[in-house]
This record gives C-alpha cells, sequence and structure tokens, in this order.
C-alpha cells in the first residue's frame, strides 16, 4: 500500500467557499467547486520525518508535504476519454442505471425485455442523465453468475439502440461481453472486479481506448464478498487497492485520463464502512482520477431509515448521492434520474444564492 495519503478536511461549498479561496484559508478540491481549508497527514514521506497525527490548517502543512496537498487541487487529467469534467457543469454527470436482468437486488426483471430497458434509458437521458450504465449480470451479495453468452444476450439490442443517443457504460466483469459491446456502441467499461476477473479485460479496454470504472470489491465474486469483512481502515485500505489498480491498469497501457474509481459502496462492506467511504470520499482526490459514487437504494439506505422495499428509498439515496456531490464525486450512478437531478439543481442554487438556469 502506498506509504502516505493527505486527507482534505473541512470542505465550504458556495459563497463560504469563495471567502475562504479569497483570504488564502483554502484551496479547490480537485479543481471543483468545493474547497478544503485543513488535512490530515497520514503516514510518512521517504526522507522527511513523521508528520503531526491532528488535523492541520493549510498553513501549517509542513514544506515537504506542499507538494502532497497541491496535487489535490488539480483537476483529473480527464474523465472517461471525453465526458465533462464537473468542474465544468458546475455538478458531477449522473449515470442512469439500466439493469437488464432479472435479479437485480433493485430494478430485477422490470426491464428484462430489450424494448423496456431501451424504453427506460430513454426516459432516463430525457430526465437529465449524462450517461447510461447497461448490466446483463446481478453483481448483489449472493447473485450468481451469469454465462456470458447469456449476458451479451440480454445486453446487446439495449446498448445498440441507447449507444445513439448517448455514452453507454457497460457494466461487466467478461472481457467476451464487453467485446461485443464495443462493437454495439458502448464506449466506457464499468468493472465491479476493476480488471482482475478476466485476464483479457485489462488489454481489450487498452486496445479500445475506452474509459474504464474501476471498482473496490472484496475478492472477484459477488457470491461471497460480504464473507468475512475485515478493514484495518476502511477508506485507507479501499484508496490504496484503488492506487494499485490504477498502477495495473496504466501497465497495461490504459491512459489515466480515461480511468475513474468507484469505492464500491455494499461491495464487501456494511454499514458503517458504507457511511466511513462516504464520509471520507475526498480521501481519493489524491489518486488524481474522477471518483464514481454508488448508492443508489443500497441496504445500507435501508439500514438507515427502516424502509425495506429498494424503491422506496429514493430519498435516502438522494441524500447519500447529495452528500457525495459536496465530496467531489464526478458521477453519481444512479436508478433515479429525475430525483437526483432535481436535488442537485437545488442544491446549486441554494449554495449560490441564486437560481442559474444552466444548472
Amino acid at each position: 500500500m502506498r506509504a502516505y495519503w493527505v486527507e482534505p478536511l473541512g470542505l465550504l461549498q458556495g459563497r463560504a467557499a469563495a471567502a475562504a479561496m479569497a483570504a488564502d484559508l483554502a484551496l479547490p478540491l480537485s479543481g471543483g467547486p468545493s474547497v478544503f481549508t485543513m488535512v490530515r497527514l497520514i503516514g510518512a514521506l521517504p526522507g522527511a520525518p513523521p508528520p503531526p497525527e491532528a488535523p492541520m490548517a493549510l498553513a501549517d502543512v509542513p514544506d515537504a508535504w506542499q507538494d502532497q496537498v497541491l496535487a489535490l487541487t488539480r483537476p483529473p487529467a480527464g474523465l472517461l476519454g471525453g465526458l465533462p469534467l464537473p468542474g465544468a457543469l458546475g455538478r458531477p454527470l449522473v449515470m442512469g442505471i439500466v439493469n437488464v436482468t432479472p435479479d437485480s437486488f433493485s430494478d430485477g426483471g422490470v426491464h428484462l425485455d430489450a424494448g423496456a430497458a431501451v424504453a427506460a434509458g430513454h426516459a432516463m437521458l430525457e430526465a437529465g442523465a449524462d450517461l447510461l450504465d447497461i448490466g446483463g449480470e446481478s453483481t448483489r451479495p449472493g447473485a450468481e453468475p451469469v454465462p456470458a453468452e447469456e449476458e451479451r444476450r440480454r445486453i446487446l439490442p439495449v446498448v445498440r439502440e441507447l449507444a445513439k443517443a448517448a455514452p453507454v457504460s457497460v457494466d461487466t466483469r467478461h472481457a467476451a461481453t464487453f467485446a461485443a459491446a464495443l462493437e454495439a456502441g458502448a464506449e466506457i467499461l464499468n468493472d465491479v472486479t476493476a480488471l482482475r476477473h478476466d485476464p483479457g479485460m485489462a488489454r481489450l479496454a487498452a486496445e479500445a481506448e475506452c474509459g474504464v470504472v474501476l471498482m473496490h470489491m472484496l475478492g472477484t465474486d459477488p457470491r461471497s464478498m460480504q464473507a468475512g469483512i475485515r478493514y484495518d481502515d476502511v477508506a485507507l485500505d479501499v484508496a490504496g487497492f484503488l492506487a494499485e489498480r490504477v498502477a495495473a491498469a496504466e501497465a497495461a497501457g490504459i491512459d489515466r485520463a480515461r480511468i475513474a474509481l468507484d469505492p464500491g459502496l455494499g461491495f464487501g462492506k456494511r454499514l458503517a464502512e458504507n457511511l466511513a467511504l462516504t464520509e471520507r470520499l475526498p480521501l481519493l482526490a489524491g489518486l488524481g482520477c474522477p471518483v464514481v459514487y454508488g448508492a443508489s437504494r443500497k441496504r445500507f439506505i435501508g439500514e438507515i431509515t427502516g424502509v425495506e422495499q429498494p424503491a422506496d428509498r429514493v430519498p435516502g439515496s438522494v441524500a447519500a448521492a447529495i452528500a457525495a456531490a459536496r465530496r467531489g464525486a464526478a458521477v453519481l450512478r444512479v436508478h433515479d434520474v429525475a430525483a437526483t437531478m432535481q436535488a442537485l439543481r437545488v442544491l446549486a442554487a441554494c449554495e449560490a444564492g441564486a437560481f442559474d438556469e444552466a444548472v
């Protein structure tokens, strides 16, 4: 694992952020609208004395750590190969989820018919989605694997149609499925195993020069990912894993400007870990890649709210998405696009103290 980290703290938005920047008390987080006013230095730099353990103001950061702190301010080199960065939009991108499965935890069976899935995708785009994520294999805890042939049968007609209307991401672990999806018009790979399941996936993604989402999951199999959960520090452990996967992707020839990172809420995490990852999301800014956040309708939302049915967890899901947006998430992966877009618009207006028709 990487030996040192800088964790941004004391985040501000809106007028407070502008005032802090004007007074040289804050720095922008990944070039976006949020700023940070404090940091926690973790670990040790080569050849430098150990830093204080307590959070510190930016003015108190030792000289040896200044470059690491400034690295947090730079916008990522790109977002999945060409999508606009949040700083340009004033909000995170919204990724609509289209599950073409009979057994996904929230909407299994709803979009199993290709026509219904295509219609759902178009409805999400009309509601404001910037891109769509299409999957044909459920990755809920305990889900049984789906043969790649069946996965392709489910998703290819949907990808073929929706790719005409918007950038399409494909949620798959199988290189054969993604190769076919590329031919059908997909532009982005969303691999919940971070290129660890299929030996051919990294090479395929490099050759295709596509966008790649690398996600943290314990192990590589949804059937067992919730067994034996243990972390020393979940935020640092997940960040360290993702740093290693970025390095592996770059070694395979995948440009960092095409990589985004997903901490994998619910994939080998319980309520406490999911909340810690959300609260400490800015830590991932130090990796220099945009962050994808997906809490939509997940079990931990139900555990907090007492709502059993995933489809009834929309308000809680939107609250989690807003929390992530304020902490630097570049992409929000959601089932409920209209509700999320409405919340983002109101958030932007409240923080600006004015309404901008362009938001």
